[in-house]
């Protein structure tokens, strides 16, 4: 499923239009994204948990040439699959 064919889904299950649908779902991602900017998690239980981890600075190699390279520090968006989500998905 991609974006256009969930909103598509959330219009038929809510009744709204699809304008409405997508500024719904741009709605929830943009405050999942938001918080996680700021360093927070999203917790949506029964679903899952969004939360970032930082990844270290480290020494990796240039593929073409074999030159060691710096890579950078980083911050990495992580999800959790909540407990519901995954007995959903098995059962």
């Amino acid at each position: 499923m991609n974006k256009q064919e969930l909103i598509g889904t959330v219009a038929d299950t809510t009744g709204l239009s699809r304008s409405d649908a997508s500024k719904a779902v741009e709605s929830v991602f943009d405050a999942i994204t938001a918080s996680l900017k700021k360093g927070d998690e999203v917790r949506l239980v029964g679903f899952g948990t969004f939360a970032c981890s930082k990844r270290k600075a480290s020494t990796g190699r240039n593929p073409r040439t074999g030159e060691p390279m710096q890579i950078r520090e980083s911050t990495q968006p992580k999800f959790k699959a909540g407990k519901g989500l995954k007995d959903a998905v098995n059962g």
